[in-house]
């Protein structure tokens, strides 16, 4: 079964909105832990808009799941990763400034930085995947950094599917074939949801993980947590 890992950075953003501590991001994520998600994703970044790094390091202290932690690879950003170990790093190439994730990884032009960056965590025995889009020539580069995964920018496929789902999922199932025969696990995120996730993870080979949060958590506005996350998992099986 393909692995759902729910991003809460919109709690955080929830918030940050008002001050205080409501939501309790930790405590949601121990409830979404115990309403059967496999995994909590957190992208930190540097104006701790929404994930704070506190955030990060109250959270691995709790977490009985699989912790990934997404982010650019700043120094700043390295040295938390690797201060608080989390189960897995997710390589993105954002900018400072970026409202979201919006572009994989062009590997050909940063494949010495990445193989560095990418050894730093494997030595310290975290496991390591990259941000991608489906161009199959960048997709070998990254098998050539020594990451352990790709995570598919599935934002394009979700922005196709109702145009024409065969049409927008076509690069995404020659990408997985490719990371398969390159030795790479897949996972996949941006902008899933109830309406694409399934016949994104029917016919996507290989598919380990989701790492899905926006969408999530605008669904549990209307269905509750608990029932959301296991609407999601239903997608998934």
């Amino acid at each position: 079964m393909t692995r759902l890992s729910v991003n809460i950075n919109k709690l955080a953003t929830l918030r940050n909105a008002r001050g205080g501590n409501n939501p309790d991001v930790v405590r949601w994520a121990q409830d979404i832990e115990r309403s059967g998600a496999q995994g909590i994703t957190v992208h930190p970044r540097p104006d701790e808009r929404h994930i704070r790094r506190a955030d990060v390091r109250s959270l691995r202290a709790v977490l009985t799941t699989e912790f990934n932690i997404e982010g650019h690879p700043s120094e700043d950003f390295i040295a938390l990763v690797l201060e608080v170990r989390p189960t897995q790093v997710t390589l993105v190439p954002d900018p400072p400034g970026v409202l979201t994730s919006n572009a994989g990884w062009d590997t050909r032009t940063h494949l010495g930085t990445l193989k560095q960056v990418v050894a730093r965590f494997k030595a310290a025995g975290i496991r390591t995947s990259i941000f991608m889009g489906t161009d199959t020539e960048l997709i070998a580069l990254a098998a050539e950094t020594g990451t352990d995964r790709i995570e598919l920018y599935t934002e394009p496929y979700a922005a196709g599917f109702h145009g024409g789902r065969e049409a927008a999922l076509a690069p995404f199932v020659l990408a997985g074939e490719h990371a398969q025969r390159s030795g790479l696990g897949l996972n996949a995120g941006h902008d899933l949801d109830l309406a694409n996730l399934a016949y994104f993870k029917a016919n996507v080979p290989g598919l380990l993980e989701v790492s899905i949060g926006h969408a999530l958590v605008c669904d549990a506005l209307r269905y509750g947590m608990e029932n959301t996350v296991q609407l999601y998992l239903r997608e998934l099986r």
